[in-house]
C-alpha cells in the first residue's frame, strides 16, 4: 500500500491577518494528517497579484482550489484524508 502525501499551496502575502489564520489552521492540521506545504508569496508576481488580488488567502490541494480567505479545519482534514 502507497501513501500519497498530500501538497497543500496557499497563495497570499506578508502582513495578511487572513493569510497567518490560514497557516495556523495548516500547521494544526499538518500534525495530524502531514503534507507538503508551499507558501506562494503573491506581491512579487504580477500575475499572482493580478489573479488573486485582495482576494487571499486561497489554499489549494493537490492543484485543486479548496479554500478562499478561511480554512475549515475539518474540511481540510475530510480532503486529505479522502484523497
Amino acid at each position: 500500500m502507497t501513501i500519497t502525501r498530500h501538497t497543500v499551496t496557499l497563495y497570499g502575502k506578508a502582513e495578511c491577518c487572513l493569510c497567518d489564520e490560514a497557516m495556523e489552521v495548516l500547521r494544526k492540521v499538518d500534525a495530524v494528517v502531514p503534507f507538503d506545504l508551499e507558501k506562494i508569496d503573491i506581491a512579487n508576481n504580477p500575475e499572482l497579484l493580478e489573479k488573486f488580488g485582495l482576494k487571499i488567502p486561497v489554499i489549494f490541494v493537490d492543484g485543486v482550489q479548496a479554500f478562499k480567505y478561511r480554512v475549515n479545519e475539518g474540511r481540510l482534514l475530510a480532503l486529505l484524508n479522502d484523497k
